[in-house]
């Protein structure tokens, strides 16, 4: 059956889209085997609730949580309550204490593998903020989450990035958090394009010299930290740094861009993954990576292959609105019965940017029912007087 739909695109007009044949991807699948590939996931607002700019965030649980089920169901350990959650652009650090205590609940029912990230967002910005207010706060996210039985992804703090003045402000953080921690965690450096409050994070402003500060802190905690993930949009960095891991130390790719090659990796190495976009592309990106586990390497480019311009799209700049294009494809596909986010950043992204993803998304095989996608997108555009 053939399934068309009118468009908005950028001239101002209304186009026919005729859309291919529906997904050829299963909605399961084994984890990988020859790498590690966290997906970081997305939260359901409550569509009933206030959640509007500077409201608290109040979530659909049962969606919420049905989503890492699904995730997990396709092979993936699940990212929690990272950027892609809304980290820091609306879920704030009390409810985020109760995703994480539902989803580590929900991995060990299901059998699932989780890690969890632990920042200092609820640290507020002030005149006379310190270092040691740096520590104690990423002391009580830690805590937390070990206290609740979850492995820590140490994100990158705006806060330290606020108050400190030299690279050794962030050995002296980094040195009293590793030191405490009970298991290796994975580090997070989060560029600037996703978050302009990490500007300069690492103590330098250039990426090359921020690298070598990263890569000291490393070497001097080696025994704690299992792996890095890097979110610099910037593959040939990433290779660099990654070449010069230390033994045992994982590079996690967190390049929307340029996933792809860097998890196939070259003669001298590979990239593992905790990336947001897995949540958009999971079965597709599941299916990749068992043509990886069985070195099909034609089939995984050609899997691959139509899911970077979709996720070029999704992640172009403002880089950190990328949030409405994961919730919109999650929307599309039945993952939630409404497209809203927390903060109401469903409106961070326009119209014209919706149906190019609408595109590329069907293009990329990801619409598993055309005819769902199609009337979902028509209430879409009937919100907005289009339809």
């Amino acid at each position: 059956m053939t399934y068309q739909i009118r468009l908005p695109r950028v001239n101002h007009t209304l186009e026919t889209y005729t859309l291919s044949e529906v997904s050829p991807y299963s909605l399961t699948s084994a984890p990988a085997r020859q790498r590690k590939a966290y997906a970081a996931a997305h939260v359901v607002a409550d569509p009933f609730a206030d959640n509007t700019p500077g409201a608290g965030a109040t979530l659909d649980w049962d969606a919420t949580l049905a989503y890492r089920r699904y995730l997990w169901g396709l092979g993936f350990s699940v990212a929690e309550a990272m950027d892609t959650a809304q980290r820091g652009m609306g879920l704030d650090w009390m409810v985020s204490q109760e995703l994480i205590r539902r989803s580590l609940t929900e991995a060990r029912s299901y059998g699932g593998e989780i890690a969890c990230g632990a920042g200092t967002d609820h640290l507020l910005p002030r005149p006379g903020l310190t270092l040691a207010d740096v520590i104690e706060a990423y002391q009580e996210q830690c805590a937390f989450i070990e206290g609740q039985g979850g492995r820590i992804i140490l994100m990158a703090s705006r806060a330290l990035a606020a108050c400190a003045r030299a690279p050794e402000d962030y050995v002296y953080v980094y040195d009293a958090i590793l030191s405490q921690v009970s298991q290796p965690v994975i580090l997070h450096w989060l560029g600037e394009m996703f978050d302009p409050a990490l500007a300069s994070y690492w103590g330098h402003a250039e990426h090359g010299a921020a690298m070598e500060a990263c890569l000291d802190l490393i070497q001097r905690h080696v025994s704690k930290i299992g792996g890095i993930k890097i979110s610099l949009l910037d593959a040939e960095r990433e290779v660099e740094m990654r070449r010069r891991l230390p033994e045992g130390v994982r590079m996690y790719t967190g390049d929307d861009f340029n996933f792809a090659r860097l998890i196939r990796g070259d003669e001298q190495g590979y990239s593992h993954a905790l990336l947001g976009i897995f949540d958009a592309i999971a079965p597709a990106a599941a299916a990749a990576f068992q043509a990886l586990d069985a070195q099909e390497w034609e089939r995984y480019g050609a899997i691959l292959a139509p899911t970077v311009p979709l996720s070029r799209h999704i992640f172009q700049a403002p880089t950190y609105y990328y949030k409405t294009g994961v919730v919109f494809m999650a929307y599309l596909n039945g993952h939630q019965e409404h497209f809203r986010l927390v903060a109401g950043l469903e409106s961070a992204r326009s119209l014209v940017h919706l149906s190019d993803l609408f595109i590329l998304a069907d293009k990329a095989g990801l619409l598993v029912d055309p005819a769902m996608a199609c009337e979902r997108m028509r209430r879409v555009l009937a919100v907005a007087g289009m339809a």
